[in-house]
């Protein structure tokens, strides 16, 4: 690899540890993320992968360990250092969480005014662009929440997330509650805008579909760290039983048969 073609770490996270109580989360975790990819967090119930999301974005302090975002100890910054940084970051959570006495121009207004100081009006507009951008209509700008589809929602989140224009976009299982359709116009929708806007993502999911459709490498958590953090090819032939199960099992097959298929060879007619 030449020095042209070393990857620029956008996020180092070094022996990371996460306690709660007697019960250990993370453990001597280590992970990096690489400008310009999309990496699918994966792991098992409890393997504690929204954790690492939250301690990444700021949202949990850990209990040790480093995290360097953009070559900077997001720990040891003080608290608006860490804050102008934290925008620099856009996170999409599991359900939404988007304010339900808002409609959704002023959902994702809300961060431009109180970061970027711009009016009520001008937030809004730049709002119904960002809605647009993720493929709502313009009359979903004036609709709430609770009258909104699984879809329109995640949508809208993910307008949010990308109000303050972020280098590094964090997903938090993303498709989960959607049909199959949706789901995979959502994955469509995800790499589109990586290529766009020249995003950075970190994804956490358990959709197999998503891993196979979106992301450059996937990081598998288990025994309280990161075990691997490869290609998908790499990461599907590791020899663990968790990992095999995961990625070898019916679902695993049938996504990566989605992906790649098989070709069968034609046969040369006699």
């Amino acid at each position: 690899m030449t020095a042209s073609q070393v990857r620029e770490t956008v996020i180092e996270v070094r022996d990371l540890h996460n306690r709660f109580g007697s019960h250990i989360v993370h453990e001597h975790l280590n992970l990096d993320l690489y400008r310009g990819e999309i990496l699918g967090v994966v792991g098992g119930s409890g393997a504690g992968k929204s954790v690492l999301l939250r301690s990444i974005v700021g949202l949990h302090r850990p209990s040790h360990g480093e995290i360097r975002v953009f070559g900077q100890d997001l720990l040891a910054l003080a608290k608006a250092e860490r804050s102008h940084v934290e925008q620099r970051f856009g996170v999409l959570f599991q359900r939404g969480a988007l304010f339900s006495s808002l409609n959704l121009q002023e959902n994702v207004a809300i961060g431009l005014i109180e970061h970027r100081g711009l009016t009520r009006p001008s937030a809004e507009k730049l709002a119904r662009m960002k809605l647009a951008l993720t493929g709502l209509p313009a009359s979903a700008a004036l609709q709430y929440p609770a009258e909104l589809s699984g879809g329109m929602i995640k949508r809208a989140a993910l307008a949010r997330a990308l109000a303050l224009e972020p280098e590094v976009l964090f997903l938090d299982e993303p498709t989960a509650g959607l049909d199959p359709i949706g789901a995979a116009a959502f994955d469509r929708l995800i790499v589109t805008l990586s290529q766009s806007l020249g995003l950075t993502v970190f994804l956490v999911t358990h959709d197999l579909d998503t891993l196979y459709t979106t992301c450059d490498r996937v990081a598998v958590l288990s025994q309280k760290k990161v075990l691997i953090a490869d290609t998908l090819a790499v990461v599907a032939d590791t020899d663990d039983p968790w990992i095999q199960d995961y990625f070898h099992g019916p679902r695993g097959r049938a996504a990566s048969y989605a992906t790649y298929p098989i070709v069968h060879p034609v046969k040369e007619p006699s």
